[in-house]
C-alpha cells in the first residue's frame, strides 16, 4: 500500500503475540483512536476487531475462512458487514491429491491440529473428507494449547502412517516440537503451509503470503482512496499455490519427491 500512498499514510503496528486479551486490548486502542482502518493478521484479532467495531473498516489477511471465524452461516463470500480482506487457505482437496501422490501407499492419516483454533477445525473437516474419498482412514489427534503438543505428537507418530497439519498458529509456534518427535521416528509431516514445512514437514501445496500481504494492502487503498464499501468487497484469495518440499528431510526418510516440487531453502 505505501508504492499508491507513500507518506500519506501512516501505520501502527501492534504485536499481540498470539494472546486473545491483548489482541482485544489493542482492537479497542485503535478504536479509540479512531483509525481510518485496522488490518488484522490471523484469526484471533480478526475476531477481537470484529467485538470492537462495526463502524470501522477491517480488513482481516491470514485467514482461512472467514465464515466460521465471524460464525457466519449461508456463506455468499461477503461479510455483509465492516469486514473483508484476504484467506490464505490453500486448495484442500489439491493438498490431499499432493500426500496421496507422496504417500499412495498409506493407510492412516493423524491430522494434528489445535481444537481452540476454529479455522484449524475447519480445515481439518474438510480435509478429512478428501483424504477418505482417496481411501486414507483418518484419525485426529488435536491439542488444546502447546503444553499438550508434545504428548499429542507421540500419540499420533506411533498409530499413523503420515501426519497432516493445517494452517495452524500453535503448531506452527511449535514445529522444532513437532520435528523432534516426528523426524526421528520417521514419520512423514505433510503442512499446509510453508512456514510449518520448513520446521517440521516433509512437502506441502502453499500460497505466498507475501501475495496474500500485497492483495490485502490493495484492498485497503480501495477502502481508504476510493470509498469502496468493503461490505460488498469479496474475500480473496492467494492467485498462486505451489507445490514445496524439505530436501533434507525427505532424504532423511527416503521419500521420493517427483518433478514440479520447489525446494524450500534451509
Amino acid at each position: 500500500m505505501t508504492e499508491k500512498l507513500g507518506s500519506q499514510v501512516t501505520f501502527d503496528e501492534q504485536n499481540a503475540s498470539g494472546d486473545s486479551a491483548t489482541c482485544a486490548t489493542i482492537a479497542n486502542q485503535f478504536v479509540s483512536s479512531n483509525v481510518d482502518l485496522i488490518l488484522a493478521n490471523a484469526t484471533a484479532p480478526l475476531q477481537a476487531s470484529a467485538a470492537a467495531t462495526n463502524q470501522i473498516p477491517i480488513l482481516g489477511t491470514s485467514v482461512t475462512d472467514y465464515a466460521t471465524a465471524l460464525q457466519i452461516d449461508n456463506w455468499t463470500g461477503t461479510t455483509g458487514s465492516n469486514i473483508s480482506g484476504t484467506s490464505d487457505l490453500a486448495p484442500l482437496e489439491e493438498q490431499a491429491q499432493l500426500l496421496k501422490e507422496l504417500f499412495p501407499d498409506a493407510k492412516t492419516v493423524g491430522m494434528i491440529y489445535c481444537s481452540a483454533e476454529a479455522n484449524s477445525v475447519y480445515q481439518i473437516q474438510v480435509m478429512s473428507e478428501a483424504l477418505k474419498k482417496l481411501g486414507y482412514t483418518c484419525q485426529e489427534y488435536a491439542f488444546a494449547d502447546s503444553n499438550d503438543i508434545a504428548s499429542v505428537c507421540t500419540n499420533a507418530v506411533a498409530n499413523v502412517d503420515v501426519i497432516y497439519i493445517p494452517t495452524d498458529n500453535a503448531a506452527a509456534a511449535a514445529t522444532e516440537v513437532i520435528n523432534n518427535i516426528c523426524e526421528p521416528a520417521k514419520i512423514p509431516v505433510v503442512a499446509g503451509e510453508e512456514g510449518i514445512c520448513a520446521g517440521c514437514g516433509v512437502a506441502t501445496l502453499s500460497i505466498s503470503y507475501y501475495d496474500l500481504g500485497y492483495q490485502t494492502g490493495l484492498m485497503a487503498y480501495e477502502v481508504l482512496v476510493n470509498g469502496a464499501d468493503v461490505s460488498t468487497m469479496e474475500i480473496q484469495y492467494a492467485p498462486n499455490v505451489t507445490k514445496k518440499y524439505v530436501a533434507s528431510r525427505c532424504e532423511a526418510m527416503n521419500i521420493q519427491i517427483p518433478e514440479g516440487y520447489v525446494a524450500i531453502a534451509e
